[in-house]
């Protein structure tokens, strides 16, 4: 009998088991910022799907490859330079280069077109935040 082996007489200490939560767990990031100076630059909330995916991997006319995320809109960014549809990865769309506002970072691109306009984000230069917190200064 197993209640004997007990060396006082009462109930079991209760036991405390973590269980993860698979949403917890596999939830995407609240926000997107600047990976180098932490500025909140977009949501999850923003993401949007373009040519049948949220995601595209692009090669740019000098050879250099960019991991783009599609996001509906974006604050703190700063253009450069005028429209061009040329090597446009979003066709019929133009294209306009976006930095981030703050530490002028490369950040992706704004595409636009008679009736859309979304931002093409370079997600190795975003990090994914929790919930905002206070950025380092």
């Amino acid at each position: 009998m197993m209640w004997a082996l007990r060396e006082e007489p009462g109930p079991p200490a209760p036991v405390q088991v973590a269980v993860a939560h698979p949403e917890a767990r596999d939830a995407p990031p609240e926000v997107w910022a600047c990976a180098r100076c932490r500025e909140p630059i977009t949501t999850e909330a923003e993401r949007t799907e373009r040519s049948g995916s949220r995601e595209h991997t692009f090669m740019n006319p000098h050879g250099f490859c960019f991991r783009v995320g599609c996001f509906a809109d974006a604050r703190s960014l700063r253009p450069e330079g005028g429209w061009s549809a040329e090597w446009s990865w979003f066709p019929p769309c133009e294209w306009q280069v976006q930095h981030c506002a703050r530490c002028g970072q490369h950040l992706g691109w704004l595409f636009r077109a008679p009736d859309r306009r979304f931002y093409g984000l370079v997600l190795d230069r975003l990090v994914a935040l929790g919930l905002a917190g206070p950025r380092p200064d």
